[in-house]
């Protein structure tokens, strides 16, 4: 109760302030949509087409860290399998593949 009343009267002594606010508001909304969301949404973008053009025989980095080539599709299913190791095949969800290994080494030389 104390604390809405010093708001309170602390707004008048602003000046007019409101119109002020809504700027900055808008403004800071502004900044983290194209300094945060939109980058993030363009990589998510990515990463959805590189899962959609996916074939036997891709390498792949699934998000754990685990390098490997894909074997198996299994279309229709919500996981693939893909080989780590001579004949050491495993099954991962489609949502963990990450990136092809060519192009994670690319993206950390620049």
């Amino acid at each position: 109760m104390l604390f809405i009343n010093f708001l309170q009267d602390a707004a008048p002594a602003a000046g007019g302030g409101g119109m002020q606010l809504i700027i900055m508001l808008v403004l800071m909304f502004a900044i983290m949509y194209f300094f945060m969301i939109r980058p993030q949404k363009k990589r998510q973008k990515e990463i959805q087409e590189f899962r959609n053009q996916l074939q036997v025989g891709s390498k792949v980095i699934t998000s754990g860290g685990i390098y490997g080539v894909v074997k198996e599709l299994n279309m229709g299913e919500p996981y693939l399998t893909i080989e780590v190791s001579k004949g050491v095949n495993i099954k991962i969800d489609r949502n963990y593949v990450f990136a092809d290994p060519n192009q994670a080494a690319m993206s950390r030389q620049s």
